[in-house]
């Protein structure tokens, strides 16, 4: 008995001693100075660009590790020690993989792999052998450049200073967005136009109007100043909603980008909102708390409004984010709403390595509040799947239903048949569910909300008449708003 556990130990030891290796430093022309933070390495056996694989949605090995005052030059090693998803370097299939590492500065983007600054890796092929003594070195050379914008005659960057922000983050703080322009903008200078604000899902961003020469700013026939809001922050996506983690994200818009945007452009009052998935959740988010700012909004496939079904998962009463009651393991995302594609447990498990900006990590940015490190508190134990309950105490605030039904007596006089949500029933990650389940809420309530239910997933359902029959809706909100204000014509 002696002698056999002699062996295992001695096993046990050998492949400590000579597990797979892979060692990463960057090079003085790309960053001259010590590096103290967090190093990620992305393998991929398919993407070429290995750190662009979208976590959470594709799987593929990650590691990642924690290092301080790391000169130019000097290596850092990860071996079976290092953080990683699905499996530690040494138990990874043996095979050829693009190989790809990134040097998180943390200095601004919401991506570890687009984030300005960052220091990372031309993509390598490296062959995993069961030579496990081979060491694989890369080098990172390359920093992620700053995003530029590009103005043109009808589409404009605006960038407004955040007094409020930067009071939260103790630095600078913008808010940034793209402004396109009527086509009669110029020539009729004395005219002023409604605003249609424009929110993105996760990962969105403004920049994608930059250098636009053809696009004109327009509510279905009716003109108007389409703006482009960037909700992308380090954590993920803001949502616009004040948070312990972000800062106050709502207020900063409401009293001082918005004010600065009407200070620089013609606007007459009329104020809607209108956005798809993180970007559908911002819309509800902002037009249920600053009733009074816009004047209405249509949310397309919000993330979700209802937190008894969080994606299927009602969080007031279960115990595990990744396990029914049955055992049987909770999808996330799904093909056309039926059959299973992602898990809870994968997402969260990928997400715990890549450890900033993606959408669980998003989620617990904006409904959390501040551990005593001073990251988010995290919804869930990311090794088992339990629901932290005094977490979810906090995210109970960020409830819409619930919030709603709560405060709907003072609500009604400025909210009443001012949102329209919209959503594909297959939708991919479960989110008509929760839709569904703020339709009977908000019917016992008399809200005159207006829910539509379409055919097609969170991808595909936005067709032509399913963005014209939104459209109807903003425009014949902006037909009474003139009746009401004709003042401003």
């Amino acid at each position: 008995m002696k002698k056999s556990s002699l062996v295992l130990l001695q096993l046990f030891l050998f492949f400590v001693a000579f597990g797979q290796q892979i060692s990463v430093s960057y090079s003085k022309t790309a960053y001259d100075k010590p590096f103290s933070g967090k190093v990620f390495l992305y393998l991929n056996k398919e993407n070429h660009e290995p750190k662009s694989g979208y976590v959470g949605i594709e799987f593929f090995p990650c590691f990642a590790l924690e290092v301080k005052n790391v000169q130019p030059g000097q290596e850092v090693v990860f071996d079976d020690k290092a953080v990683s998803y699905p499996a530690v370097l040494s138990d990874l299939e043996r095979n050829e993989y693009y190989v790809q590492a990134v040097w998180d500065r943390d200095i601004g983007g919401r991506a570890v792999s687009e984030s300005p600054g960052n220091i990372y890796s031309k993509s390598i092929t490296i062959k995993l052998t069961k030579d496990l003594k081979k060491v694989y070195k890369i080098q990172c050379t390359e920093i992620i450049p700053e995003k530029s914008f590009k103005d043109t005659k009808f589409t404009k960057e605006l960038k407004v200073q955040s007094t409020l922000l930067s009071a939260f983050h103790h630095k600078s703080y913008s808010l940034a967005a793209a402004v396109t322009l009527p086509k009669s903008y110029y020539d009729q200078p004395q005219r002023r136009y409604p605003v249609v604000f424009t929110v993105f899902g996760y990962g969105g961003d403004y920049h994608f109007r930059s250098g636009d020469t053809t696009t004109r700013g327009v509510l279905d026939s009716i003109e108007a100043i389409i703006v482009y809001l960037d909700g992308n922050c380090p954590l993920g996506h803001s949502v616009y909603a004040n948070s312990d983690n972000n800062g106050p994200w709502g207020d900063a818009l409401v009293k001082e980008f918005i004010p600065e945007l009407e200070k620089q452009y013609r606007c007459n009052g009329a104020r809607f909102l209108r956005g798809h998935s993180s970007g559908g959740w911002t819309v509800l988010w902002l037009q249920t708390h600053y009733p009074t700012t816009f004047t209405a909004c249509w949310s397309s496939s919000p993330d979700p409004v209802d937190f008894r079904d969080f994606q299927k998962i009602n969080l007031y009463e279960s115990e595990n984010m990744y396990y029914g009651k049955d055992s049987s393991l909770r999808s996330v995302a799904t093909v056309a709403g039926r059959f299973p594609w992602v898990s809870m447990k994968q997402d969260c498990q990928m997400e715990y390595v890549v450890s900033r900006g993606e959408q669980m990590h998003s989620f617990d940015a904006v409904f959390s509040g501040k551990g005593p490190d001073g990251a988010p508190e995290t919804i869930c134990d990311p090794q088992t799947g339990e629901v932290n309950k005094k977490v979810f105490e906090h995210w109970k605030n960020y409830d819409i239903s619930l919030y709603l039904r709560t405060n709907w007596d003072k609500l009604q006089k400025d909210l009443y048949g001012k949102i329209r949500v919209s959503v594909g029933e297959q939708d991919n990650f479960y989110l008509n569910s929760a839709v569904h389940l703020l339709e009977t809420e908000m019917k016992k309530l008399n809200t005159g909300f207006i829910f539509e239910y379409y055919p097609g997933d969170h991808f595909t359902v936005s067709t032509p008449e399913y963005r014209k029959a939104a459209e109807h809706f903003l425009v014949t909100k902006y037909l009474e708003w003139q009746k009401e204000n004709k003042k401003a014509f």
